[in-house]
């Protein structure tokens, strides 16, 4: 499993580049935030990644089989970035946090997988297969047969067990009421999203921009890009879960408006921002390439993240929320990617953008 190897390999890259060394020590303290996300937080997603690959390994059918253990093997990098705000919870809470991020996480990366690339699925059955997603967020939904529609194949009970494990540990905090609405409504957008990014040539962006069109007075700052990357982001579920465990139901909503849309856009914008020639060989919709502007991207996302940052100073926990977001464009930006497939100007021009912007704000 690569989680250790990419996320070291990206902290060199952090801490070798005057520009990425400059951004993260800008905040107080985030040196030894880091050291803990990278001792404590990281092995732990690791440990309980690693029981997930061993189910995985147990699904009967072979594509099935093929997508679980690759969206395992290939994101798991993923599941260690959702797990960052762990770094700031007591320990009972962290493993609480990242006990229930981990089989979320795997359960929105095998989705995506089976999505993008099992060979017998149609559109018409992503909404059933995303239920998983409002189902595990919700500790007390009814299972049910998440492949009625397709594919076709026995997983052995992979799919359902993960939903019972979110369920059953969302179960045991107190005031989860206040999150479950939230969640809903984030797994309703990304459903959406789904079906809309998977049509055909340039049918799906004419799908993202009615997608837009139905929310575009709400947030008349995003461009319809932008607020298609916001609905694929998971943060805005992570962000109020991590608000309810380090301090109760009433910072959960606040959580759950910083996230969303700005940060979860960047979030989104950044993972498409380094998969752009994996997208390009496989067909996939891009949303930095497919943007109106993708020459103005650096200025996007800076201004994006610069505004995120404003208004995360206005919630409960500012450090651990600044962190993440400082954490998630750094490593991001820091990939292994970035210097393989040639984007490394880029990357130092928004790192660049970003230093001068967070340290006005």
């Amino acid at each position: 499993m690569r989680v250790n190897a990419e996320i070291f390999a990206a902290t060199r890259i952090v801490l070798q580049s005057p520009v990425r060394r400059r951004l993260l020590l800008q905040r107080p303290f985030i040196v030894g935030d880091l050291a803990r996300f990278l001792v404590q937080v990281v092995p732990a997603a690791k440990r309980s990644l690693r029981r997930i690959r061993e189910r995985a390994r147990a699904i009967p059918d072979p594509l099935l089989r093929r997508e679980a253990l690759a969206s395992i093997e290939m994101k798991s990098y993923h599941v260690a970035g959702a797990a960052v705000l762990a770094t700031f919870l007591p320990r009972p809470s962290m493993h609480t946090y990242i006990e229930i991020v981990a089989p979320l996480e795997s359960i929105y990366d095998y989705l995506d997988n089976l999505c993008d690339r099992h060979p017998s699925i149609a559109p018409e059955a992503f909404p059933t297969l995303h239920q998983a997603i409002a189902d595990a967020c919700d500790p007390q939904a009814a299972l049910r047969d998440y492949y009625a529609c397709g594919p076709r194949g026995e997983d052995g009970g992979y799919l359902r067990d993960l939903v019972r494990d979110v369920q059953n540990r969302l179960r045991r905090i107190d005031g989860i009421d206040a999150l479950v609405p939230f969640a809903r409504e984030a797994a309703a957008l990304y459903a959406r999203m789904q079906s809309t990014v998977h049509g055909e040539g340039e049918r799906r962006i004419e799908a993202c921009r009615r997608l837009f069109d139905e929310r575009r007075v709400a947030y008349p700052h995003l461009r319809w890009n932008e607020f298609i990357a916001a609905t694929g982001s998971q943060f805005q579920v992570y962000a109020p879960l991590f608000a309810l465990l380090a301090g109760g139901p009433e910072r959960v909503a606040p959580a759950y408006h910083a996230y969303f849309p700005n940060i979860a856009a960047v979030h989104v914008l950044l993972d498409s921002f380094i998969d752009r020639a994996e997208d390009r060989e496989h067909g996939d919709l891009n949303l930095v390439d497919a943007s109106d502007a993708p020459e103005e991207i650096v200025e996007r996302l800076a201004g994006l993240a610069a505004d995120a940052d404003a208004a995360l100073r206005r919630i409960a926990d500012p450090r651990a929320h600044r962190f993440a977001l400082r954490i998630m464009t750094l490593f991001y930006l820091s990939h292994p990617k970035i210097e393989r497939e040639g984007y490394t100007v880029e990357a130092d021009a928004v790192l660049e953008r970003l230093e001068r912007s967070f340290a006005v704000r």
